[in-house]
């Protein structure tokens, strides 16, 4: 079952005496933040009075959070969004919601092991697949194959040394 509320962020400092928050962001790009209106922390929702991005990092201004008392309060806070108000181009999806899915050998059937994690590396992402051993696998078309989101498995072709 997909989760309401994603993870998209953490908050490691303040900025400013009128409480903005520095935001470490959990996406592929950090001004897909801009987009929404709102975050979620501790499943209370803040409405976003502004917000902007410097240096691979976010910068948000809630209407609720005005001086820098209040905002020191969410320093380390994870921030989130509500499913709903994302907008994820055409074949994209949430790495959240491939996590524990099976893996299979697409030429042979044979299961491979499980997704435990998606490494975000500059060169790009690469899916982190537990079994009998660890597997290693970028997430290019050369190697995952296709993702069965009904059937909670991915498809991969391994060659030798994976």
């Amino acid at each position: 079952m997909k989760k309401k509320y994603l993870e998209t962020g953490r908050i490691i400092n303040t900025r400013g005496v009128h409480g903005e928050l520095k935001v470490e962001p959990w996406a592929d790009s950090p001004s897909s933040l801009l987009q929404f209106g709102s975050f979620y922390i501790d499943s209370v929702e803040h409405k976003v009075v502004s917000s902007k991005v410097y240096k691979d990092f976010v910068y948000i201004q809630f209407g609720d959070i005005c001086t820098l008392d209040e905002a020191v309060k969410y320093k380390n806070k994870v921030i989130f969004i509500d499913r709903d108000d994302a907008k994820l181009p055409e074949g994209s999806w949430f790495i959240q919601d491939i996590l524990g899915f099976s893996v299979v050998d697409n030429d042979s059937g044979d299961l491979i092991g499980t997704l435990d994690d998606v490494l975000d590396l500059p060169s790009g992402n690469i899916f982190m697949i537990n079994g009998k051993s660890e597997h290693l696998v970028p997430n290019v078309p050369e190697f995952i194959k296709k993702i069965d989101f009904d059937l909670e498995t991915v498809y991969v072709h391994l060659i030798e040394g994976m």
